[in-house]
């Protein structure tokens, strides 16, 4: 394959560092997820209800304590004591049925809300343009969408819902608590910002540890990826040990980040407490002192501390989630950068071309006067003032050095890239006024290493075309010189092909991309070196089944091999992005001394 293309082309995507992660704030999180959760404003509103109900209810709670003190065990009544008892079973019953409510709503609410999340960053980044997963790696990626996302499911479906909970019944509460005794009421009013200040001053610090946790997660994901896939090169050359120590880095690195934000998290819980707890215990020394002296009744002070139990345990659970909250800021923030993230190639530059008035299209490609630069290599040109025509129905071999521009001008045509300078049609067309799945749909590409998935035969030939009936794709097979090892795999066009089809020889592979591509039944095909990795008995069928293919289609192949040279109708000889001749291959051994030398290189045979 040419190494026209840069490996690092492209611009990365802003990674917002831990110390950045301040940048979005709670609000401006909830913000970004409002447009998730909007769509579900009903079930917001029910759970909403649901949870002011279950609030109320548990408030009701410190009044049937009251109640039960004051009518029931100090009265002396066993009459009053039977009826306050089924005044707290009742307040039970309906908090019971409250709580599932709540529960169940929040809940949906957080999955359903998660699944939208999901499936909108996913189907943006399918949109993205390649050189982007050239420079961000597959397991940060991943990692957004798996583990960001699952905590995000928590967040909402849990974490938030006790968080608003506990509001309510922390204001309930207090209000209250003004109610049954000012002063004592006074006391609770001045210690809640002794407890509330660890909240802010631990909860900063969580969330910037958070990000970092959730980055140093990610990278722990890409690394084990990276080496499973690539895991026969890592026994062959026997790095088991190398990977595992290096692994063990990572893994420890991650661990470390996790230990030091658990460790200000437990601090501050661990803070709360034993705020609340001081503050209750001296509560209880006054409030008792005033039971005694008889400034106020046995059930007041029990219904005090009751709704003081609610106050405390209510900032308790908001300290607790508080630092989850700060880890949902951070999720949320890697997910927004995800949707964020623009794509390079528009859709058209201006109002785009049908696909009715490319129906009847000969597919005739011209690339006029061409000028392009990699974004990562601005200042230095893949192509230069490129001039070239593939005539319609026929077929052109592109020829060159590594880094001639070769594979450039196919990702041009593809519109993965848009050049700087010139244009490129079809039939006359500039390519940027066609939609691109419109342009990309006249095209096929048969690649050096094809990609397969990981799912039967059936499903890998119709990826061109889902809609295909078994009969074309077993022609299209058959076509591909396919047909007869298909049948050879154990559960025929039914066979799993494992990753990236790892249960196919090299031929085989390239053979099913072909079928794929005769099923898809291009105007254009595109072929990157499809034979150059075979051995002879495969390139043989490979080459049988590509005679078919390229029957009555504009062809476009770079090419190294004899064979698939001699069988071009035009051959074109590239170097440092610019044509430096054209003609058959007779023509170009006598004009053009680059491709005399490369035929002596690279087509011997023909040389002798």
């Amino acid at each position: 394959m040419s190494n026209s293309a840069d490996p690092t082309m492209g611009t990365p995507i802003e990674q917002p560092t831990a110390q950045g992660s301040s940048s979005m704030s709670f609000a401006e999180m909830m913000a970004q997820l409002w447009q998730f959760i909007r769509p579900y404003k009903m079930v917001l509103f029910a759970a909403g209800v649901a949870l002011v109900f279950t609030a109320g209810i548990t408030l009701s709670i410190g009044q049937g304590i009251r109640i039960l003190v004051d009518r029931g065990f100090m009265a002396g009544s066993s009459a009053a004591l039977a009826n306050a008892v089924l005044v707290l079973m009742a307040l039970a019953l309906l908090m019971a049925v409250g709580t599932y409510a709540r529960h169940f709503l929040v809940s949906w609410l957080g999955e359903r809300v998660v699944a939208d999340l999901r499936k909108a960053v996913f189907d943006h980044i399918v949109t993205l343009h390649p050189s982007f997963f050239e420079t961000n790696r597959s397991g940060e990626i991943m990692s957004r969408l798996t583990t960001d996302t699952t905590l995000l499911q928590h967040i909402i479906g849990t974490s938030f819902s006790m968080a608003l909970r506990s509001a309510l019944m922390f204001v309930g509460a207090l209000v209250l608590l003004l109610f049954t005794n000012l002063k004592l009421s006074l006391m609770v009013l001045v210690g809640v910002p002794l407890v509330l200040l660890p909240i802010v001053l631990y909860g900063r610090r969580v969330r910037k540890l958070a990000r970092a946790s959730q980055d140093s997660i990610a990278d722990v994901g890409s690394y084990a990826g990276e080496i499973i896939q690539h895991i026969k090169t890592v026994q062959s050359y026997t790095r088991e040990n190398h990977e595992m120590r290096a692994f063990g880095r990572e893994v420890e690195t991650a661990f470390r980040v996790a230990k030091r934000r658990i460790r200000q998290r437990s601090l501050l819980i661990t803070s709360v407490i034993l705020l609340m707890f001081g503050a209750v215990s001296g509560l209880l020394w006054v409030g008792g002192n005033d039971m005694i002296a008889g400034r106020m009744s046995a059930g007041d002070l029990a219904a005090f501390v009751f709704y003081a139990m609610l106050m405390g345990s209510a900032v308790a659970t908001i300290s607790e989630v508080y630092s989850e909250l700060q880890r949902a800021t951070g999720a949320t923030e890697r997910l927004v950068d995800l949707l964020n993230v623009e794509a390079d190639i528009p859709v058209s530059a201006g109002e785009p071309v049908s696909e009715n008035m490319l129906r009847n299209a000969k597919a005739e490609v011209t690339f006029e006067a061409v000028e392009f630069s990699y974004p990562s290599r601005p200042d230095h040109a893949a192509i230069k003032g490129l001039s070239l025509v593939v005539e319609a129905g026929k077929s052109l071999a592109l020829v060159g050095p590594s880094g001639a521009g070769k594979s450039t001008l196919l990702e041009l045509l593809q519109r993965f890239y848009d050049p700087q300078g010139g244009r490129i049609t079809l039939d006359g067309l500039d390519i940027r006024e066609i939609d691109t799945g419109t342009l990309r749909r006249q095209l096929a590409v048969v690649p050096q290493q094809p990609a397969l998935f990981t799912a039967d035969v059936w499903y890998n030939i119709r990826y061109g075309r889902p809609d295909a009936t078994d009969e074309e794709v077993i022609a299209a097979a058959r076509a591909a010189h396919a047909h007869a090892f298909i049948q050879q795999l154990p559960d025929g066009y039914d066979s799993h092909l494992g990753e990236q089809g790892a249960r196919l020889s090299g031929g085989q592979k390239q053979r099913l991309a072909i079928a794929r591509a005769i099923l898809k039944d291009p105007k254009i095909l595109l072929l990157d070196e499809a034979t150059s990795a075979l051995d002879a008995e495969s390139e043989h069928h490979v080459q049988k089944a590509l005679e078919t293919l390229m029957k009555g289609r504009t062809t476009i192949m770079i090419a190294h091999r004899l064979a698939t040279v001699l069988h071009a109708d035009s051959i074109a000889v590239l170097d440092q992005g610019q044509l430096v001749a054209q003609g058959s291959h007779q023509e170009l051994i006598e004009i053009s001394p680059l491709y005399k030398r490369l035929a002596e290189l690279q087509f011997q045979e023909a040389a002798v």
